[in-house]
């Protein structure tokens, strides 16, 4: 089997925990030795967090599939601290006839006992993933009332509150909508900012735009028409304003 091994080490960890990536990339090729497994590759992540989905490595490395036949990682929260995040990727992983599998846990789905343990977590997830749906639902409610953002920092360019619920603003979402284009057609953040405010439009509270603000409209899953909360990606009930084909595009050539 060709293995895809994935270590990862935020700098939390390396301070409390001691797991170096140089440990995680010794003992999974060792692994992959005492199994006749060939490494396919190594997709190595520093300081990244693992609730969060969004990592340039682990991208890559699922953008890969077809290249690879199991996943190999020292630790489950190496790769996911999130069951609803683990879930979907068994999912996926499960619809491609992948496998996966942890050095420590001897979590392994090319067994019967791992395929075992794999629907109990599943159901773990779902209760998780019922339980943030409620958080969600009560902390947008609280933040719609309070007149706060749907990510805790106004309401977000391109929508506004209106009864509790995000509504397009159109004005805005047009220059959302170009911004796009522009990165689509090979203009730099820095580029899109400049064309921004030398055609004086300006950011949600009056401001000029810069590099990190652009970078934050182009990468934000708000604009396909869901809500990041407990470093889940979840669906919302708001109209999306970008379509997700392109932020999907426009996020790989972010991370590239």
């Amino acid at each position: 089997m060709r293995a895809a091994l994935y270590a990862r080490v935020s700098t939390e960890d390396q301070a409390t925990e001691g797991y170096s990536l140089d440990a995680q990339i010794k003992k999974l090729e060792l692994y992959c030795r005492s199994r006749n497994w060939s490494p396919y590759g190594l997709f190595i992540e520093e300081g990244y967090s693992g609730r969060n989905t969004q990592r340039p490595e682990y991208m890559r490395m699922m953008s890969l599939m077809k290249e690879w036949d199991v996943i190999v990682v020292m630790k489950m929260d190496r790769i996911h601290r999130n069951s609803v995040n683990f879930t979907a990727m068994m999912d996926s992983l499960k619809k491609n006839g992948k496998e996966f599998n942890s050095f420590y846990e001897k979590f392994d789905t090319t067994t019967a006992n791992g395929r075992f343990v794999m629907d109990l977590m599943q159901r773990i997830a779902q209760l998780e993933s019922e339980q943030i749906g409620e958080r969600v639902k009560m902390g947008m409610e609280r933040k719609a009332k309070l007149g706060d953002g749907a990510l805790g920092s106004g309401h977000p360019y391109g929508y506004e509150y209106i009864s509790g619920t995000l509504r397009i603003k159109e004005d805005e979402a047009e220059t959302v909508r170009g911004m796009y284009e522009m990165r689509k057609s090979g203009l730099s953040l820095n580029e899109i900012s400049r064309t921004l405010n030398g055609n004086g439009i300006r950011a949600k509270k009056g401001g000029l735009w810069n590099k990190q603000s652009v970078h934050k409209i182009l990468s934000n899953p708000i604009y396909i028409g869901k809500l990041v909360w407990d470093g889940v990606v979840r669906d919302a009930n708001h109209e999306p304003i970008i379509d997700r084909s392109l932020f999907e595009t426009m996020n790989g050539v972010l991370n590239e």
